[in-house]
């Protein structure tokens, strides 16, 4: 009976250590401020106003860049972005599009963007690209849709 208990309480307490190391379900917004190579996105949508739209009901994919992604944006266009809050707005709503599209639902085409542009999406074997950028790390799961890490910012085309 001793060693039955035993097995009972090892067995409870690696199923909380489990539960405590797996973040719960969140939506896009928390998903995402969650990463860490996603400081910039993360800072720049709650400076756009974005972060509500990234906790609504969805669902979305997010294309969002990874900080590495930011540094090479020049400093003058980082600037520019920080001071016009509605071309920030824009140029972050470019990497969002309605739907929930994992990447191994990828298909050669266009999407449709937030910001009203279109993304070219392609997949080669495991390789997924958004226009000119590389997904780095997929399927981000979030309680109102899916996000990937990306290399590059995404610019809408100029009107």
């Amino acid at each position: 009976m001793n060693r039955r208990s035993s097995l009972i309480a090892l067995t409870a307490s690696l199923l909380l250590a489990a539960c405590a190391t797996t973040p719960a379900p969140a939506p896009l917004a928390d998903t995402l401020a969650r990463d860490p190579q996603l400081s910039t996105f993360n800072r720049l949508v709650a400076q756009a106003g974005l972060t509500q739209e990234l906790r609504a009901a969805g669902p979305l994919t997010v294309f969002a860049p990874s900080d590495e992604a930011f540094k090479a944006v020049p400093a003058k266009t980082m600037e520019a972005l920080a001071a016009d809050p509605a071309q920030l707005k824009a140029v972050l709503s470019y990497h969002i599009i309605d739907g929930r599209v994992a990447a191994a639902d990828v298909k050669p085409g266009t999407a449709k963007t937030r910001q009203g542009g279109t993304l070219a999406l392609a997949k080669a074997g495991s390789f997924v690209t958004v226009d000119d950028a590389i997904v780095q790390q997929a399927d981000l799961v979030a309680t109102n849709g899916v996000a990937h890490v990306v290399d590059r910012v995404l610019t809408p085309p100029k009107k």
